[in-house]
């Protein structure tokens, strides 16, 4: 949790400037639910307001907003869209995630910082693949590196590539041809085809689609990383702190849910009684559970930012099991929050006509998003247990 009046006057009006855009997308949302069309006008809002460079260092031309930051503007534009949060987060996430690293090679993290900073390009880690399922979960890429003169040769297929439609830079991961290597290359977006296979039950707008590259030809300075298969890179080295914009995101929809659920059950007075439903007892303990569930999931949220962006960059991985938890703890008190919501305002809630079935939808997306429960739970008891464990006689 954050107190806004608490904020510095800088942070408060950045915070100004998400909300407003957060607004406009909330009137938006609806159609690209419906339609399933990426959102380019808001990506475009986003860009015209900067915000794509606000995780950018400063001497690229950034703002280098920290972690913390960075998680209360996904939040709030996750309350007006939670399709367009969870995509531009995975950019600013990533921006972050580089500058805290030193993952990518100094002349070609400048090169994208300042094609972002100038341009607005937007950049995304495209991974997954339908063999392999999750990356995190150590499978072989079967999309292939093939060494040439100058560089490589590319060529496969990569799902749930979010952000596709508006990618300037692509980072790809590939087996090397004839070893046993897997690479991360940056690839540009003008060089990809995409095909448009992403209709889901929520998240519909976040351009998710499949995207192909055929022999595409990357240069040995664009080359990340290269690597024994399953081995961690440098990107994993800040314990995973930048993927907690996803857990705020979902807590913006839980959130959105919460505010339309509390005005209604407020203002809402049947003909059968002679107040509001909030005052109904059944009503009230469902409005007090969705707060407490926010109340917890957030507090924990906020208090591992602030935490990260304290600590020395190689104190961070020890937080990698507490960010898992907190991505657990939210997506699914976010579930519930929506749960309570829909009980509350009742028939109505099923309603295309209000946003709740669309926040319904929505935040169930977040039980596929990485960590998942169950590896997450595993490195818990593994914590936990690691003290009381016996050390194997020498």
């Amino acid at each position: 949790m954050y107190d806004e009046r608490e904020l510095s006057r800088d942070v408060r009006e950045r915070l100004a400037i998400t909300r407003e855009l957060a607004n406009k997308f909330s009137a938006r949302a609806a159609a690209y639910d419906e339609s399933g069309a990426f959102p380019h006008d808001n990506i475009r809002d986003l860009q015209a307001a900067g915000y794509v460079s606000w995780t950018v260092p400063r001497k690229y031309g950034g703002l280098e907003i920290g972690l913390s930051e960075m998680l209360m503007h996904q939040e709030q534009l996750a309350r007006g869209d939670g399709s367009t949060a969870l995509a531009i987060g995975w950019h600013v996430g990533m921006i972050l995630n580089l500058r805290s690293t030193g993952a990518f090679p100094d002349e070609l993290f400048a090169q994208v910082c300042e094609t972002v900073v100038r341009d607005g390009a937007l950049i995304n880690s495209c991974a997954s693949e339908p063999a392999t399922g999750s990356p995190s979960r150590g499978g072989k890429p079967e999309t292939t590196a093939v060494p040439v003169d100058g560089g490589y040769r590319i060529s496969g297929r990569k799902t749930f590539s979010t952000l596709s439609p508006a990618l300037t830079w692509i980072v790809v991961t590939a087996t090397v041809a004839g070893e046993d290597v897997v690479g991360q290359f940056l690839v540009r977006g003008e060089d990809v085809e995409i095909v448009e296979t992403w209709n889901v039950l929520g998240m519909r707008a976040t351009g998710s689609h499949d995207i192909v590259l055929r022999d595409v030809f990357v240069p040995s300075h664009h080359v990340v990383s290269i690597a024994r298969p399953g081995a961690k890179t440098e990107r994993n080295n800040d314990g995973g702190g930048w993927l907690l914009h996803i857990p705020a995101c979902y807590l913006g929809v839980g959130l959105a849910a919460r505010d339309f659920a509390m005005h209604y059950a407020a203002t809402y007075q049947p003909n059968s009684l002679p107040h509001p439903i909030a005052d109904v007892p059944h009503v009230e303990q469902k409005l007090g559970e969705m707060e407490l569930k926010l109340l917890a999931a957030r507090t924990l949220l906020y208090d591992l930012a602030a935490r990260w962006d304290r600590l020395d960059p190689a104190d961070r991985p020890r937080l990698r099991a507490q960010f898992g938890a907190a991505k657990t703890l939210a997506t699914n008190a976010a579930n519930e929050v929506v749960d309570l919501a829909m009980r509350v305002v009742g028939g109505r809630s099923l309603s295309k006509s209000l946003p709740l079935e669309r926040y319904y939808r929505d935040v169930r997306a977040g039980l596929h998003n990485p960590p998942m429960d169950d590896a997450v739970y595993r490195m818990l008891a593994k914590e936990g247990t690691a003290p009381y464990r016996q050390t194997n006689p020498s």
